[in-house]
């Protein structure tokens, strides 16, 4: 049992005989009253989100979770394969879990999964991605005053908002947390 000072994003809590992921949390400290941590935990088997407070004084029951490096392959659709880099058997994870983070994978990816009794509960991204635009759109003459953006596609579908500079062909740095576009990469 740990203090609930301990809780971060993306470790993992034992609520209601379940593990579940913290998605956001936030340390209060009211001027009157004791402090508390209001949490948005989201279950790591069926990825049901649930709010819940934490008290200043009660314990926490962090999972110790297996923590492997897999190597992204293909998707059929509805699962993506990984490859387990230290085994070599094939892990099959579902949308369910992947969410978001399946805009940026692509073949031949590392990245680390988190495992509870065999089930694979969170996949974790590098923070920054380097992915190619595979569509963009000319930028028009004259739409350059101020902070002007528009849609460009990715390698993996992903769709963002970048600068009207960017051209099919770029390759893009990836804020994988907020999906936005952080900068030109080097070709």
């Amino acid at each position: 049992m740990a203090s609930v000072n301990d809780i971060n994003k993306e470790s993992v809590v034992m609520f209601k005989g379940e593990p579940h992921i913290v998605v956001e949390f936030q340390h209060v400290n009211p001027g009157k009253g004791g402090s508390f941590v209001r949490t948005r935990l989201k279950n790591a088997r069926s990825g049901k989100v649930i709010d819940n407070t934490y008290r200043a004084a009660e314990q926490v029951e962090f999972v110790d979770l297996e923590r492997r490096n897999l190597q992204y392959t293909y998707n059929d659709g509805s699962k993506w394969h990984f490859m387990d880099n230290s085994t070599y058997e094939e892990v099959s994870i579902s949308k369910d879990i992947l969410a978001e983070k399946a805009n940026y994978l692509k073949e031949g990816l590392e990245i680390m999964g988190w495992f509870y009794e065999g089930d694979c509960l969170n996949v974790v991204l590098p923070k920054k991605m380097v992915l190619k635009v595979t569509e963009a759109f000319d930028a028009v003459r004259g739409d350059s005053s101020g902070n002007i953006t528009k849609d460009v596609t990715l390698e993996t579908g992903y769709v963002i908002k970048a600068p009207m500079f960017i051209k099919e062909g770029d390759l893009l740095s990836i804020n994988t947390d907020t999906g936005e576009y952080v900068e030109r990469a080097n070709q």
